[in-house]
């Protein structure tokens, strides 16, 4: 098994963010892997979307509260992203190449992750099956981050690093867990 602690950073080029944090842990068990996202501070200044009664496959949670998860196999340009919603709802996406080809994986019917909430604090922890998109004992590079939606309007994106001039969690170089 290996596995890492993290704690995601603000890309915020226009001041400070919302007085919140992002951290969490990951770990991988032969072709499974889980990842708790925890979330916790002034909750009352971000959107986080209410439960949903039918959790589903959505797109564009991105443009909400989501946490996100990034998955390549080393040395293959092809990655998939996964979009979970505190609410429940969720996708995931193949790449072919940074940006390119983007498809929804139908891999996955639905994704096995649950979401406990109290007064400050969200937690979002997700079981994967990895066999379904990673042949057995692929190394694997790992992008965390988390977009979150605040209240009053905008959006701040976290991530374990910002590589670049703008926030962009699909560069490859910002998928910095080796598992």
């Amino acid at each position: 098994m290996n596995g890492c602690s993290f704690s995601l950073e603000p890309f915020s080029p226009g001041g400070p963010g919302p007085r919140v944090e992002v951290t969490g842990n990951l770990r991988r068990h032969a072709n499974n892997l889980t990842i708790c996202y925890d979330l916790r501070g002034q909750l009352a200044a971000l959107a986080i979307p209410a439960p949903a009664d039918l959790p589903a496959r959505r797109h564009g949670l991105w443009e909400e509260t989501c946490f996100e998860l990034f998955l390549g196999v080393r040395n293959l340009l092809q990655y998939w992203e996964f979009n979970l919603s505190p609410g429940g709802h969720w996708n995931v996406y193949r790449f072919a190449a940074y940006r390119q080809g983007m498809q929804e994986e139908t891999a996955f019917a639905a994704l096995p992750f649950g979401v406990r909430r109290r007064g400050d604090s969200v937690r979002l922890t997700l079981e994967l099956d990895l066999a379904k998109i990673v042949p057995a004992g692929r190394a694997l590079e790992v992008g965390i981050a988390a977009v979150l939606k605040l209240a009053g309007g905008g959006v701040s994106y976290w991530a374990l690093t910002h590589n670049g001039p703008q926030a962009d969690f699909h560069r490859r170089d910002s998928f910095i867990v080796q598992l």
